[in-house]
């Protein structure tokens, strides 16, 4: 007997349409400072500039991506699309992520290729430019974070977060080349919003990564699932557990449950139990269960080997699919 308990809705509501309006003002701005940081960058000879810019480019995409991606977030389920577009933010999420690592290797071999050939910059220049992108990247950084309850507006949060900081950098950079006339500050304080860059999109694409891959969600461990699970009244054991992420905010689960032979209407207080440990202590709302009786004769955990059905002229054995 299969029980299902129903999926969590899709995104949708005050809070995409919230979310929608911060990710178009970010956009409209965005697009503003990429322009100004690019003549600005030119005109200064600032690599750190140009880098700027170049991250801020990847950024206003990173916005883009995560406002289709809320839009597709709040389409319901259909025949073809049983789950809904859950995965919509996360694969945006992936994709941002991915494009910075990128970005910032090109802007580690460019800071080092400027090492060895120093170009003079225009500092007052750079710092006039960097303390707008300040103000511009701390604004939407602290809008993004109000509405940042999935890894795709957190992936966008922690674009314009590092933006803030790198930008910030900009200016003490300089300042530092305006006191010192050190031109070698710029590549090395590229490299740094480099590293900057790749560490935090290392964490986004590890983390969507395990989603798309179907992964334990973080911070789950099956040993205690199966425990709380188990600790249910009527409850024999629990076996072939899976649990994986349909969203970054939605968890799914399905396992097979043996209990004693008994009426499916006698089980219906297992499975609301199991349902009620499964949400309250694991935040996991959609479930699949599968009830085995005690007599019931599995082969190789869930699923009959198929040389076993090739071989057995009548089949004995009951086969469990998820």
């Amino acid at each position: 007997m299969h029980v299902h308990a129903a999926p969590a809705s899709p995104a949708s509501g005050p809070g995409a349409n919230r979310m929608q309006s911060v990710l178009r003002f970010s956009l409209v701005a965005t697009l503003a400072y990429v322009a100004i940081t690019f003549v600005a960058g030119l005109r200064a000879h600032s690599l750190a500039l140009l880098s700027e810019a170049g991250h801020n480019a990847s950024d206003f995409l990173a916005l883009l991506l995560s406002f289709a991606a809320v839009y597709f977030q709040t389409r319901p389920a259909d025949h073809s699309k049983t789950f809904g577009y859950q995965r919509a933010g996360v694969l945006a999420a992936f994709i941002n992520a991915a494009t910075l690592i990128l970005i910032s290797l090109w802007i580690g071999v460019e800071a080092i290729h400027r090492l060895s050939t120093p170009v003079a910059v225009q500092p007052r220049l750079m710092m006039v430019v960097a303390a707008a992108g300040v103000v511009m990247n701390g604004v939407i950084a602290a809008l993004l974070w109000r509405v940042a309850r999935d890894v795709n507006m957190r992936s966008a949060f922690i674009h314009m977060a590092g933006d803030t900081l790198s930008t910030a950098a900009v200016i003490v950079g300089g300042a530092g080349i305006l006191l010192t006339g050190q031109n070698w500050i710029d590549p090395v304080l590229s490299l740094i919003i480099a590293a900057l860059i790749l560490w935090s999109s290392i964490g986004i694409v590890r983390e969507t990564l395990n989603i798309l891959l179907e992964g334990t969600p973080r911070g789950i461990a099956l040993p205690e699932i199966r425990a709380g699970m188990e600790a249910v009244e009527g409850v024999i054991n629990v076996h072939d557990l899976h649990c994986w992420s349909l969203g970054s905010q939605s968890r799914a689960l399905a396992c097979h449950v043996t209990i004693d032979d008994i009426p499916p209407s006698e089980s219906a207080c297992i499975r609301e139990n199991l349902n009620h440990v499964l949400k309250d202590h694991f935040n996991i709302c959609h479930t699949t269960i599968q009830f085995e009786h005690t007599n019931c004769q599995v082969l190789d955990g869930c699923v009959v080997p198929m040389e076993e059905m090739a071989n057995a002229p009548d089949s004995s054995h009951h086969g469990h699919s998820h």
